[in-house]
C-alpha cells in the first residue's frame, strides 16, 4: 500500500509518520505545504503524479477554533474546499480517502455520548467548516472513511499535556475548566487505529468495504480539569513538582467560539466494524508524560 498523508504539521499527522514504518505492508509518504497545498488543484495533481498513492489520509485542516470565528473564509477554504479537492483527485484515480473530522460538528447539548447517526448541529465556524468538509468528501469520493475524533493530545511541545507540565508550580493554581467533558484521544493511539482502517479498506472497490462515518476516540471520558489532573499525577509519579489545579466553569473562561459542554464520542461502531478500540485515555496520558519527560 502506498499511503499519502496529506498534512504533516498536526499531532495526528506526526503520529502517523512515526507509526507507519512499523507496518511493513505500508509505504507512507507525508506531504504538506508548500509541497502539497490541498487548496491548490495543481499542487494536488503534482503530488498524486509524483507519489502514485493507493490510499490517502487527509489530516490537513484549519484548527484554530477561536480564530476561525473572524477568519471564516480561510477555515472553509481548507476544511471544506480543500477536503473536496483532495477527495476528488483521489476518486478520479479510484483511490480511497480517509478524512479526519471532529466532535465540533455537534452542539454538545446531548446528555449521552454522540453516535454517528446523531444529527450534526455545529455552532462554531470551525464546526460548520468541518461538517461541510465531511459532506464534500462523501459527495466527491464514494470510497471514503470519515473519522471523527476529539480532544487530541500528544507528546509534542504545543499539546495540552506539555502546557500542563510547563506551568510554574509556584505561580498559583492552574484554573482549568471542569464543566466540559470529552473523550481525550492520544495521537499515537489514534494513528495506530487509522492505519488499521487503512489496511482494512485498501484495495476494496466502492460497495465492498465499510465506507462511511465513524467515531474514534480514547476510551472513557473526563473533563479538562480531570485530564489536567491525570497529567499532573502521572508527572508527579515521575518526580515532577506540578502546579496546583483549580476547577472553574466555562463562564469563567470565555472564548470567541463556544465550546461544547459534551464532546464525548461513542466509538462502538468503529469497534464493531474494524475490531479496533482505542485504549483508555489514561494509558495515553501515561505514555505521553513518559515521552515528554524523557525527551
Amino acid at each position: 500500500m502506498r499511503l499519502l498523508i496529506a498534512g504533516w504539521h498536526g499531532q495526528v499527522a506526526r503520529a502517523l509518520i512515526e507509526a507507519a514504518p512499523s507496518r511493513p505492508e505500508i509505504k507512507a509518504l507525508a506531504a504538506g505545504r508548500p509541497a502539497l497545498d490541498v487548496r491548490d488543484p495543481r499542487s494536488i495533481e503534482r503530488a498524486f503524479g509524483d507519489l502514485s498513492p493507493t490510499l490517502v489520509i487527509n489530516t490537513a485542516a484549519y484548527t484554530a477554533v477561536d480564530q476561525a470565528e473572524t477568519d471564516e473564509a480561510a477555515a472553509f477554504a481548507l476544511n471544506r474546499d480543500g477536503a473536496r479537492l483532495i477527495a476528488s483527485a483521489a476518486a478520479r484515480r479510484n483511490v480511497p480517502v480517509i478524512h479526519l473530522s471532529t466532535h465540533y460538528v455537534f452542539d454538545g447539548t446531548k446528555p449521552a455520548p454522540y453516535a454517528e447517526d446523531d444529527t450534526p448541529s455545529p455552532v462554531t465556524v470551525y464546526g460548520r467548516s468541518k461538517r461541510e468538509g465531511e459532506l464534500a468528501v462523501i459527495e466527491a469520493n464514494p470510497s471514503h472513511v470519515v473519522i471523527r475524533t476529539g480532544w487530541v493530545f500528544g507528546p509534542v511541545a504545543s499539546s495540552f499535556a506539555a502546557k500542563m507540565l510547563a506551568a510554574d508550580a509556584g505561580a498559583g493554581p492552574l484554573r482549568v475548566v471542569a464543566d466540559q467533558i470529552g473523550s481525550p484521544t492520544y495521537a499515537p493511539h489514534l494513528a495506530a487505529a487509522i492505519l488499521d482502517v487503512a489496511r482494512a479498506v485498501a484495495g476494496h472497490p466502492a460497495g465492498e468495504a465499510p465506507w462511511g462515518i465513524y467515531h474514534a476516540a480514547g476510551t472513557g471520558s473526563t473533563s479538562w480539569h480531570g485530564l489536567a489532573g491525570e497529567i499532573l499525577a502521572s508527572a508527579a509519579s515521575r518526580g515532577h513538582a506540578g502546579a496546583a489545579l483549580e476547577p472553574i466553569d466555562s463562564a469563567s473562561y470565555p472564548s470567541p467560539a463556544p465550546r461544547p459542554a459534551n464532546s464525548v464520542l461513542s466509538s462502538d461502531k468503529f469497534d464493531r466494524t474494524f475490531g479496533v478500540r482505542l485504549p483508555p485515555w489514561q494509558q495515553g496520558v501515561a505514555d505521553c508524560i513518559a515521552r515528554l519527560m524523557d525527551a
